[in-house]
């Protein structure tokens, strides 16, 4: 799954820029539909188990590619991606980058195959948290009160979670750190989301394809002769361009506090169809993890909208 990045959650706000009503409506709208994208992608994930994480993380790859290269020349937007092949820096910070998102990707589908959608839950449940450590880490940002006690209690869920799992939960902290990880060196790149995405894709689609072509040649035309599972392999570049694409427009038009509001629209889905479509196991003990880590991110929600006046009164 490839969610948006979010802007370290300590770093000072701009002053909000005024802005339309319409535009605003518009912004609601296609953040709303760009979250609930996100929120029921397992179920197109979840038939393509028999493909495999690693095929359909390598299609996704290709199909994603194919989608962003038409938008890119309708925009006329290649001259910017021409322009940051010349840079070295940004070169290497996006290969690392892509690198990140093929990771959290993989991670993504394979714990909707393997029936963790759970662990997958919350681990983007807690990214927010997760940008507030990198933000201290590598930003040296200092975080305050009520920051403090949101991840303290994060710290605890985490940990009645393994109690739960009876390990420590691996698929959580994985697609949590390394989408973190992912928005914090993308956003170094200075990329828009199209340009960046194209960028990222076209960097890895080497690798994606060698692995499909090695996997045509050692098992055959497998999963591709079936239509309907070649159908739901191509669906996969429209399900991970379509709603980055959304949420760009929907940034621009509204302010980063309404946005955060969203990103915990996709999560809450993904739970639901876990636990009543899917059918996964959910104790109370794993009741438990989630409920704090719900009350942790309710105080760090709070804290976002008690300190907005006073930013934008700045």
């Amino acid at each position: 799954m490839s969610l948006p990045e979010s802007a370290p959650a300590t770093l000072a706000p701009a002053p909000a820029p005024i802005i339309d009503a319409k535009d605003a409506a518009n912004g609601v709208v296609a953040a709303l539909v760009a979250y609930l994208l996100w929120g029921f992608l397992p179920l197109l994930l979840h038939p393509l188990s028999e493909a495999g994480a690693v095929l359909v993380v390598a299609e996704r790859t290709v199909y994603s590619l194919i989608l962003l290269a038409i938008v890119l020349a309708i925009t006329g937007k290649f001259g910017e991606v021409r322009a940051f092949l010349r840079d070295g820096r940004k070169v290497r910070v996006l290969a690392l980058s892509s690198v990140l998102l093929a990771g959290n990707w993989l991670l993504y589908v394979y714990a909707v195959d393997a029936n963790e959608l759970l662990q997958a839950s919350f681990g983007y449940f807690i990214n927010p948290l997760v940008n507030i450590a990198i933000g201290m880490v590598f930003l040296g940002e200092r975080q305050n009160k009520w920051q403090t006690v949101s991840i303290g209690i994060a710290v605890i869920a985490i940990g009645i979670q393994a109690a739960a799992l009876g390990s420590v939960p691996y698929i959580s902290l994985g697609l949590a750190i390394s989408f973190g990880l992912y928005g914090y060196f993308r956003k170094t790149a200075m990329l828009g989301p199209a340009t960046g995405l194209f960028a990222e894709t076209l960097m890895i689609a080497p690798v994606a394809l060698a692995y499909i072509g090695y996997n045509l040649v050692t098992v055959g035309v497998g999963v591709h002769s079936d239509p309907t599972m070649l159908l739901l392999l191509v669906l996969t570049g429209p399900a991970t361009a379509v709603p980055l694409l959304l949420f760009a427009f929907a940034v621009q038009r509204l302010r980063l506090t309404t946005i955060g509001m969203f990103q915990y629209l996709a999560p809450s889905i993904q739970f639901l169809i876990a636990v009543f479509l899917f059918h996964e196991e959910m104790n109370a003990t794993r009741l438990v993890s989630f409920a704090l880590i719900w009350l942790s991110l309710m105080v760090f929600s709070w804290d976002s909208f008690r300190r907005r006046p006073r930013a934008v009164a700045a």
